[in-house]
């Protein structure tokens, strides 16, 4: 079932943890922006060890596939931003689209500790 015309306006500003993480939309399009990569860390649980990582089991679904179809679901479009810069693309395509800027940036985090 996909959503026919849905059109969207909107501008809001979150306020989280003492970041501000900025909600906007014009027609089916949808950007989040959030102030850096370790906000977003932060929102995913991403930052938290507890722990050795379990394997994931098989056949297991993957998060990101699961917004990129609700998005196609919905029929809109989702552009995930870190400071500014695209990090990820839902509901573009039949996967979600990972950009150098995501990739490079974990990189750099990654180093940063």
């Amino acid at each position: 079932m996909v959503a026919k015309e849905l059109d969207l306006e909107a501008r809001l500003v979150i306020t989280w943890n003492g970041n501000d993480i900025q909600l906007a939309a014009a027609g089916t399009y949808i950007i989040l922006n959030l102030p850096s990569a370790q906000v977003l860390d932060e929102l995913t649980g991403a930052g938290k060890n507890s722990g050795p990582k379990k394997p994931k089991p098989p056949g297991a679904p993957d998060p990101l596939q699961q917004l990129n179809d609700l998005m196609l679901r919905l029929g809109l479009v989702l552009d995930l931003r870190v400071a500014g810069k695209t990090w990820v693309t839902f509901g573009a395509g039949r996967g979600p689209k990972i950009t150098l800027n995501a990739v490079l940036g974990k990189i750099g985090a990654f180093f940063r500790g």
